[in-house]
């Protein structure tokens, strides 16, 4: 019996931790089930002939919004090849309304619903025996709970849920690790969430488990054993339990090996002391943290049941920042009930200001089977009708006000989390009193050139961003050319510069000199002017106070040091009395 599990993921280096688990899960009770991983990016035909050339009797797709239109089609393309094999689907996309996806689908068999790894195995046995003894599919179907099925008649059977398993009784799925060579690991030490916010679906699974410790530092230290790049946690709140939490982030700090990076989804708010200081102890890139921040409005923190104490948040990732030595990522979401355009803009521009690695600026998608789903009519929410359902519009945000914010949203990602223009964004700033509207005067300005419909050099993107500086604060052009230039070598040693770059070919061999007197052997190293920037406090450049045109600061950039978190080079000021062999 060749059952196909099937998963289209939505980058190459992504990897299906569902499909493993259920394969894992199976062969630990006697069931070899096959399994084939594709990309979205991978062309239909394509993925149908890999598909079709691996003969499944019996087919499995793992379903998600960002898979969910290729799954649909693809099956519907199968099904007329292989009308005689069954098509399974299993998943979040698939777990809710099943008999309104199998009415609209019905090239589909059945649907998985909710927790997979037993109901699979159940589903393995019920068609070996059907094999076997060539019974009826709908009988045995009837006896497996967590699926809903089509019958002969053409109607939908929903049957009852399956209780949840035990965390322990899960398999390890990475035991053939060389198949996850350059992808990420996916690892879950929990299921469930303590909390309800009514806009995801880990609320609907309110009873938290958690797996062993013991089992889970070993299980870590298989990874650690094997020099795995990354491994993602995707427990829906990491810290909810303290004792598990502090556990884990103790286990990896003593059998830290240098490479390994792990990241965990937690809740900034319930940081105590004890754990600020285990990771204040941390090596610089062993862990990395993501925080939904979401919204800073009060009534809207309320109305989607979220337990948020805003100002514990900030202080809590300022805390984190101190040490130097974690990424964070924040997150927040457009759309939401009782945010309106300018309490959005100052949610935006509060969590901006913190300052975080990344911020991601993501839209409501409205999931089936969430409490938002619900209440979406209340709310006068608009959704796209299909995957991923997000967010065209609401009673306090119309649609030409959501393009605004997906106008920030796109410059937002170009030019601060790129991390290509920090220090001229740092200059800009200091402009606008709102951070918000900055990126979207920038967006407007780039949107008029028809620069956002095209592909750019760095150097263009730095020469855009000038021309977008001085449009906004002409008196301080030469800062913006110094904090460009700044930014252009701190992250590579660039072979081009924009045109109105000073010309160096002079200083190059004059660079090499002051290496050679000063006896430091650097081969991947660059030399640069300044007459307006230094390095402040942290290594962060700055714009020095005094300014006087015969007070050049050179600023010598290490590609063969560099910064762990952020892979800039390491900097060096040059000293007045070293300037001799350059001037």
């Amino acid at each position: 019996m060749n059952i196909l599990l099937t998963a289209i993921n939505a980058k190459y280096i992504h990897s299906n931790l569902a499909v493993y688990s259920l394969r894992a899960y199976g062969a630990a009770h006697g069931y070899n089930a096959e399994l084939a991983e594709f990309t979205i990016n991978q062309k239909t035909d394509d993925i149908l002939e890999q598909i079709y050339r691996r003969k499944p009797d019996v087919l499995v797709f793992s379903c998600y919004i960002w898979n969910i239109d290729m799954v649909t089609a693809l099956a519907e393309e199968f099904h007329k090849i292989c009308p005689e094999v069954p098509i399974w689907g299993g998943g979040p996309e698939v777990s809710f309304e099943t008999e309104r996806f199998l009415t609209s689908h019905p090239v589909f068999t059945g649907v998985m619903m909710g927790e997979g790894e037993r109901t699979f195995l159940r589903l393995c046995q019920a068609y070996e025996t059907l094999q076997r003894e060539c019974g009826k599919a709908e009988e045995l179907l009837r006896d497996i709970e967590g699926i809903s099925f089509r019958q002969a008649d053409g109607t939908v059977a929903v049957q009852p849920l399956r209780e949840l398993l035990p965390m322990d009784e899960l398999p390890f799925c990475y035991e053939q690790i060389e198949d996850f060579r350059n992808r990420i690991i996916y690892y879950e030490s929990s299921r469930g969430c303590p909390f309800q916010c009514s806009y995801c679906l880990s609320s609907v699974d309110k009873t938290l488990r958690f797996r062993s410790l013991d089992l889970v530092c070993r299980e870590l230290q298989f990874f650690l054993d094997h020099r795995v790049a990354q491994v993602k946690f995707v427990d829906r709140t990491f810290n909810c339990r303290r004792e598990h939490a502090l556990a884990v982030w103790r286990y990896i700090r003593e059998h830290d090996n240098g490479v390994t990076n792990f990241h965990f989804e937690v809740s900034a708010d319930l940081f105590g002391e004890e754990e600020l200081e285990v990771i204040a102890g941390m090596r610089p890139g062993l862990i990395q943290l993501e925080i939904g921040v979401q919204s800073v409005h009060e009534r809207t923190i309320r109305e989607i049941r979220r337990t948020m104490n805003t100002a514990r948040v900030h202080d809590a990732v300022k805390r984190v920042q101190q040490g130097k030595n974690i990424h964070q990522h924040l997150d927040l979401i457009a759309g939401l009930p009782y945010e309106d355009y300018e309490t959005f803009q100052h949610s935006f521009d509060e969590v901006y200001r913190w300052k975080p690695d990344q911020l991601q600026l993501g839209f409501l998608k409205v999931l089936k089977g969430s409490y938002m789903y619900e209440r979406a009519e209340e709310y006068g929410i608009v959704f796209r009708s299909r995957a991923p359902y997000e967010v065209l519009s609401t009673r306090w945000i119309p649609y030409e006000k959501m393009l605004e914010i997906h106008l920030v949203e796109k410059m937002l990602e170009r030019m601060y989390n790129s991390g290509q223009f920090r220090t001229a964004l740092s200059v800009l700033e200091q402009r606008y009193d709102s951070p918000f509207q900055m990126f979207l005067d920038m967006g407007h300005f780039y949107r008029e050139r028809g620069w956002l419909e095209c592909s750019h050099s760095r150097i263009q993107w730095t020469e855009m961003f000038l021309e977008f500086a001085v449009s906004a604060d002409e008196k301080r052009e030469d800062w913006y050319k110094e904090a460009l230039i700044f930014d252009l070598y701190r992250i590579e040693k660039s072979k081009s510069r924009p045109g109105w770059a000073p010309d160096l070919r002079k200083s190059h061999n004059q660079t090499a000199v002051y290496l050679r007197q000063q006896k430091m052997e650097k081969k991947y190293c660059h030399m640069e002017p300044f007459r307006f920037l230094e390095i402040g406090k942290d290594a962060v450049p700055a714009v020095r106070e005094t300014v006087g045109s015969e007070e050049i600061l050179w600023i010598l950039f290490d590609y063969e040091k560099r910064n762990p978190l952020t892979n800039e080079a390491a900097l060096l000021e040059v000293r007045p009395e070293d300037t001799a062999a350059i001037l």
